[in-house]
C-alpha cells in the first residue's frame, strides 16, 4: 500500500522512518514544498549567532531515503481528493495514495501592523530567512524585534553576541507570556536590560515607514523607534490551506486521535500541522515543538504501515541559554493553572526555579536560572507525562526521580 507524507521536517521524516522499521517494501513518497536538504528549524538561532557551522542544520536522516526507497518530490500540495485517493501538487503532479500523512508544517505569521510587508522585514522560521539575516546581521547595525517567544528572544541574543543594538516590542503585558510565568518574565526583562536591549511590552506597533536606509517605527502611546532591519516573531498558521473541499475536518489546525487519525479513515495528520491529545488529557491540542513533532510522526508512520500505537499526549518544553542565564519551561506554570507551587532557594544554585503542582500532581515546572536544574526537567517530563505521584517533599524531589529512573 503507497504511503504518502506531505512535509519533509520533523514530523515527516519521523514518520518515513518509523513506517520503513514495520514495512520494508512498501512504496513511500515525500513532498516537500520548500525543496532543498531536510534541516532543523531550531538550529536556525544558533546558526545566525555563530554558535553552530551553517553545515550543522542539515539532517543525516534525509540522506537515507535513497537506501530505504523513498521517493522524494519537491513540489506544493494544492488539493487533495480523499474520495479518489489522490493528492494534486502545484505542478499539476497527481499523486495516488493508500494512506497519507499530513505533516506540511506552519509558517511564521504577519500581524497586522501597516507596512510591515517590505523588503528589509523578516522572519526567522526558514532556512530562506536565515539566509537573509545573516546579511543584515552586522555589528553596529540597529534591528527592531516584533514579538517576544522563544524565536524572537533567540533573534534578539544572536543580535546583541554580535553587537548589534536591539529594540523589542511586545503587544503583551510581559516578555514570553506562553513560556514563562509573571516573575520569571520579570526576571527575563531584567537580564536583557543588562544587555543593553531596549524592551517595550504592552506596546502596539501601528505603523512601519520605510526612511532612507532604515526604518521608522510608529508606536502607540509610545516614542517612535529606529531600525535598520527588522525581524517579526508574531506566531505561525498551519500549511494547510490545500485541504479545503477534501473532506477532511480542520481548522486553525487538523483535530486528530491518539493514533494520528484524521476524520478521513486513511489520512493522518502529525507536527504543526495537527492537533492531537495532550499529556493533561486536553482532546486536541497545538504543540508547535520539535520533540512533539517528532513523537507524533513516529505514531502516524506505525499505524500508517498497519500497526495499532497509541500517543502518550503531547507535552510542552522549551529549553534554551540566551543573556546569561538557562531560559526553560514545561507542563502548566502560570498561577490560574496551578494550584500551588515551590520555588526553590538562593543555596540549590538553580536560580529562579518554580516546580508547579495541580490536584496534588506536579504538573510543570519554570526556570531562569542555571543549567545545572534543566536534568530535572528530563527526569521530571515522564512524572508529569504519565501523571505519577511525587511522594516526597520538593526538597527532596531529585533524590526521588534519580530513585525512579534506577528502578526502571
Amino acid at each position: 500500500m503507497k504511503a504518502v507524507v506531505i512535509g519533509n521536517g520533523a514530523a515527516g521524516l519521523a514518520a518515513v522512518k518509523s513506517f520503513r522499521k514495520y514495512d520494508k517494501t512498501s512504496p513511500i513518497t515525500v513532498i516537500s514544498k520548500e525543496g532543498g536538504e531536510a534541516y532543523s528549524r531550531v538550529l536556525l538561532p544558533y546558526v545566525l549567532r555563530g554558535k553552530l557551522s551553517y553545515d550543522k542544520l542539515f539532517l543525516p536522516f534525509a540522506k537515507e531515503f535513497g537506501r530505504l526507497g523513498v521517493e522524494y518530490i519537491e513540489g506544493e500540495a494544492e488539493a487533495l481528493d480523499t474520495a479518489e485517493n489522490t493528492l494534486s501538487l502545484a505542478d499539476g503532479t497527481k499523486l495516488s495514495y493508500g494512506s497519507l500523512l499530513v505533516a506540511s508544517g506552519s509558517s511564521a505569521l504577519w500581524p497586522p501592523v501597516k507596512g510591515i510587508k517590505q523588503p528589509g522585514i523578516y522572519h526567522l522560521w526558514t532556512r530562506s530567512d536565515l539566509d537573509s539575516l545573516i546579511k543584515e546581521f552586522r555589528a553596529e547595525r540597529k534591528v527592531l524585534i516584533i514579538g517576544s517567544g522563544f524565536v524572537s528572544l533567540q533573534a534578539a541574543w544572536a543580535a546583541r553576541s554580535l553587537g548589534l543594538g536591539v529594540s523589542l516590542v511586545e503587544i503583551a503585558d510581559r516578555l514570553m507570556p506562553l513560556v514563562l510565568d509573571e516573575r520569571a518574565s520579570t526576571i527575563m526583562a531584567q537580564k536583557m536590560d543588562e544587555y543593553d536591549v531596549d524592551v517595550h511590552t504592552y506596546t502596539i506597533t501601528e505603523e512601519i515607514v520605510r526612511e532612507g536606509d532604515g526604518f521608522t517605527i510608529r508606536l502607540k502611546d509610545k516614542p517612535a523607534i529606529r531600525a535598520d532591519f527588522i525581524v517579526v516573531g508574531a506566531g505561525v498558521g498551519a500549511n494547510i490551506q490545500f485541504l479545503e473541499g477534501s473532506g477532511v475536518e480542520y481548522g486553525r489546525t487538523i483535530p486528530v486521535d491518539r493514533y494520528m487519525r484524521t476524520n478521513v479513515a486513511n489520512v493522518y495528520a502529525a507536527g504543526d500541522a495537527a492537533a492531537g491529545p495532550s499529556a493533561f488529557g486536553d482532546e486536541h491540542v497545538t504543540h508547535a515543538l520539535w520533540p512533539t513533532a517528532m513523537e507524533m510522526g513516529a505514531v502516524a508512520g506505525a499505524n500508517m504501515a498497519g500497526r495499532n500505537v497509541a500517543y502518550g499526549g503531547s507535552l510542552n518544553m522549551n529549553v534554551t541559554q540566551m543573556f546569561g542565564v538557562t531560559v526553560a519551561s514545561m507542563g502548566k506554570f502560570n498561577s490560574k493553572d496551578i494550584d500551588d507551587s515551590f520555588t526553590y532557594d538562593a543555596e540549590s544554585g538553580y536560580g529562579y526555579c518554580k516546580l508547579c503542582y495541580k490536584d496534588g500532581l506536579i504538573v510543570g515546572i519554570c526556570l531562569v536560572g542555571t543549567p545545572e536544574a534543566v536534568a530535572t526537567f528530563g527526569k521530571l517530563r515522564p512524572i508529569i507525562r504519565r501523571r505519577l505521584a511525587a511522594n516526597c517533599t520538593p526538597a527532596k524531589l531529585d533524590a526521588f526521580l534519580n530513585v525512579r529512573l534506577f528502578e526502571k
